[in-house]
């Protein structure tokens, strides 16, 4: 009985790497497996017995897999895959892949630039919830998503969930126009951009609407448990220690979490103790989680970041050692 099978290319140019010369890989895989492969568009159609057709599938997710990462497709490649695949070992296919994290939408590859995100970003792979603590400019975020997005091409997850507390920055934005989505997307607008980067707007936008991707306030998650997804929980400074417990007891089967924060930033109330701050001292130690501290010395960004985020800390440093010295003083001239 003939069965039809449709996988989707993301990228145009990693369809073309698939491709290969005249169709060779194309024409490899028919000949392997005993099915036609039609391309429309960005999707190709497979057809075939149901075996055969879904081996097919799983090689050709496999190679655009490999393609997003900047791997060339070969023959060797190709044969190489469709083997992993008929001993059912496809599982195999990311560690083929190099430290590329993934490829943005213009084809820029995507990988850590510092021992400080190395570590970050294995830390990512090998555990169910990571958190990634450090200053602005260090990647936190950015590398998030593009495990995310790495996750979701190689469809070790369904979805992916981006989410951040609403609160200003030391601004008030007062009442904003628009339905509740126009209220709260200036508060994730930066989660927007670095989807933007990785996908681009059609495809982020194709996915949204599918519900794959969701990009929502953190009070949204209340209620629900999250199975097979990506969860980003950013700017988890501006938790309050019930909101991440919350979020953390959202976690479903086949999921994986990356929370990021810079315990410097808290816009919290005086009176409010900073969840991020109290689940890395819960959390310590807990099997299956990893706290990663970045540095200044793992800002990407322009080279005077780094030098602005080192002024900052010495002066929190210099005022943490005065203030007992003027309390001190304080005392002693209300015994005089």
């Amino acid at each position: 009985m003939m069965t039809e099978r449709i996988v989707n290319a993301e990228r145009v140019e990693d369809l073309i790497s698939v491709f290969g010369s005249f169709d060779e890989n194309i024409h490899r895989i028919e000949d392997a497996l005993n099915v036609s492969i039609i391309n429309r568009g960005t999707d190709l159609k497979i057809s075939g017995d149901e075996e055969n057709a879904d081996k097919a599938a799983k090689t050709l997710e496999g190679l655009l897999s490999l393609a997003s990462k900047g791997e060339q497709i070969d023959e060797q490649r190709v044969r190489y895959l469709i083997t992993l695949v008929r001993e059912g070992n496809d599982a195999q296919v990311a560690q083929m892949a190099k430290d590329v994290v993934c490829i943005t939408a213009k084809g820029k590859p995507i990988k850590a630039k510092t021992v400080g995100q190395q570590n970050y970003m294995k830390a990512i792979a090998k555990n169910t919830v990571t958190i990634g603590v450090g200053p602005a400019g260090t990647g936190k975020t950015y590398l998030a998503v593009a495990a995310a997005v790495a996750a979701f091409r190689e469809r070790s997850v369904n979805r992916i969930i981006l989410t951040r507390p609403a609160v200003e920055a030391g601004e008030r934005l007062g009442f904003l126009p628009g339905d509740l989505q126009n209220k709260v997307d200036p508060y994730l607008r930066p989660l927007y951009d670095a989807l933007y980067d990785m996908l681009g707007g059609e495809t982020f936008q194709k996915y949204q609407e599918r519900g794959s991707i969701e990009v929502a306030p953190l009070a949204y998650m209340r209620g629900r448990t999250l199975d097979d997804s990506f969860i980003i929980l950013d700017e988890a400074q501006n938790t309050t220690k019930e909101q991440m417990k919350m979020f953390l007891t959202r976690l479903g089967f086949g999921s994986k979490v990356v929370i990021t924060g810079d315990e410097t930033q808290i816009d919290l109330p005086s009176d409010k103790v900073s969840g991020l701050k109290d689940a890395i001292r819960v959390l310590d130690g807990v099997k299956d989680i990893a706290i990663c501290r970045l540095t200044s010395a793992d800002v990407v960004r322009h080279a005077l970041v780094q030098e602005i985020i080192n002024a900052y800390e010495k002066a929190e440093r210099k005022k943490q050692v005065q203030e007992p010295i003027k309390q001190q003083s304080t005392r002693y001239q209300r015994k005089k």
